[in-house]
């Protein structure tokens, strides 16, 4: 018998990511809609809508609410002093209860390595270097070299760590997530023939490294649900454009696609076997839902959509 799908959310508005008030609202909300985490990514240097410090805006989550789990979708690891990336996580995961899920990630963007003076070329070695270092503190033993070796504390809650998640986009990004035995989080900008290469792809990388293949299968998708028809056809025409921008093939030629191949939006019926879809074709296990891309609404709006999904899937 299938397991239920576990499903989770990010913010729907973006507008004050740095106001504890409004991310709690929103993971409070999303809380009692029935939603089981609420996720936030890192990126930098985006005017209006920069998340820094993903763990440090859950942090006043976690402050806000009980149960929900508080994940990150990519906390860039290249960019993190190990050690003090292991005491941050140990304390976020112990002040939440045990509640956290580490997404972690390399990042992409040329100008973010070259703005922390990181070379780009070394970031899936940063990554792993760094995940090894902090594992080896999480199980509490000393970590550095001769006389500076050290031990952290506190220790994570849950143990041996939170789980691991690796946001991976590209053949090398989802080997290296296979090689280390961690789920793979699908990217909102994937095609569902591009779901279908990389999941193959991650479990080729899990066999070849001799380690069993994840339970979960996680993807993050932009979802909108209304009961109202005509709302529903002027998302779905909005989002047509934004369909030529989504996905290129291995040679850079750009590929046909439909909203439907990144996205479910539609009314609830419609949602609901979409997604039921997902967990039949990919064994789909878990699903983000995010509103990224669908601009031009009232925060109302796809607040309403949030809520609207929850009561779908429940149903």
């Amino acid at each position: 018998m299938a397991k239920p799908l576990h499903l989770g959310m990010t913010p729907w508005s973006l507008r004050d990511t740095h106001t504890a008030q409004s991310l709690g609202r929103q993971a409070q909300l999303g809380e009692s809609w029935g939603y089981q985490s609420f996720w936030l990514p890192e990126h930098h240097f985006t005017r209006g809508s920069a998340i820094p410090d993903p763990l440090l805006l859950l942090a006043s989550v976690a402050a806000l609410t009980t149960k929900i789990r508080l994940g990150t979708t990519s906390y860039l690891l290249p960019l993190r002093q190990p050690l003090l990336a292991a005491e941050q996580v140990a304390v976020l995961d112990q002040l939440s209860g045990g509640r956290l899920t580490l997404g972690i990630g390399r990042g992409y963007a040329p100008q973010l390595f070259d703005a922390f003076g990181v070379e780009r070329s070394r970031k899936r070695l940063l990554l792993k270097n760094c995940l090894d270092v902090m594992k080896d503190a999480w199980a509490g033993n000393e970590v550095g070299d001769g006389e500076s070796k050290t031990t952290i504390a506190p220790l994570p809650f849950q143990q041996p760590h939170p789980p691991i998640w690796v946001a991976a986009f590209g053949p090398l990004a989802l080997k290296q997530a296979g090689s280390l035995g961690c789920p793979y989080i699908a990217s909102p900008m994937e095609t569902i023939e591009r779901l279908c290469s990389n999941l193959e792809i991650h479990e080729a990388a899990c066999r070849d490294a001799n380690l069993e293949i994840p339970e979960e299968v996680p993807i993050m998708r932009t979802v909108y649900c209304s009961q109202d028809a005509k709302r529903v056809v002027e998302v779905r025409s909005r989002l047509e454009a934004e369909s030529r921008n989504v996905a290129r093939g291995a040679d850079g030629t750009q590929q046909e696609t439909t909203i439907d191949d990144w996205s479910i939006v539609g009314e609830p019926a419609f949602v609901r076997d979409v997604v039921q879809q997902y967990r039949e074709d990919l064994g789909v296990t878990h699903l983000v839902v995010t509103r990224l891309r669908v601009g031009g609404l009232p925060s109302t709006d796809l607040e309403k959509s949030v809520a609207l999904v929850a009561e779908t899937l429940e149903s």
